[in-house]
């Protein structure tokens, strides 16, 4: 039965699909109880997946990477409703102010891309990656007493992240997406 899983050409969208039906379960949950946090684990886990067997496969399609987004925006919106409320109450304001500074800062990166390329450019650099990894372990983290300074652990991260974004498209010539780092020379 595995074997004929993965022959299945389809199994990267099987695994996005159920990504987009745990992620709309979780609006009818209690947030960040046991089972939301379970099924978060699933949905990140999966989001992870469905990329990665689509890569290796050779089975990348329009459609998949459609469903990805979809996907995405869902489990963002889902985010956005259940798990930013319990922030907003736990965090301190000086928190939102560190993360409306990141938001700027990271608007700007696109602005630089948006005039320099002519069109939309995001770097998917290992600080960027960090920077998602920390901010979805957030609702993990944020049922503990360490949540605000966990906070700001990715507040610091998510910082850097967009600073070295903006300083890429900054001192590049052309947009690279595969380059990793700021350290990294260009190709």
């Amino acid at each position: 039965l595995l074997r004929e899983i993965l022959k299945n050409k389809n199994l990267p969208n099987l695994i996005t699909s159920i990504r987009i039906i745990g992620t709309a379960a979780m609006l009818f949950m209690k947030p960040l109880s046991k089972m939301f946090l379970i099924t978060y684990a699933v949905a990140g886990i999966t989001d992870i997946l469905d990329g990665f067997i689509a890569r290796k496969m050779g089975t990348i399609s329009d459609f998949g990477s459609k469903l990805d987004s979809i996907a995405d925006l869902l489990l963002y919106f889902v985010m956005l409703v259940k798990i930013f409320p319990v922030m907003w109450v736990t965090l301190p304001n000086v928190i939102w102010f560190m993360v409306a500074a990141i938001v700027a800062v990271r608007f700007c990166a696109y602005i630089v891309a948006a005039i320099k390329y002519k069109r939309f450019a995001a770097q998917h650099t290992y600080m960027n990656k960090a920077s998602g990894l920390a901010v979805f372990t957030i609702p993990f983290a944020i049922v503990t007493v360490i949540a605000v300074p966990y906070c700001w652990g990715v507040c610091v991260v998510a910082m850097a992240a967009s600073l070295e974004e903006l300083v890429i498209h900054l001192i590049s010539r052309e947009y690279n997406p595969r380059r990793k780092t700021i350290l990294s020379k260009e190709y």
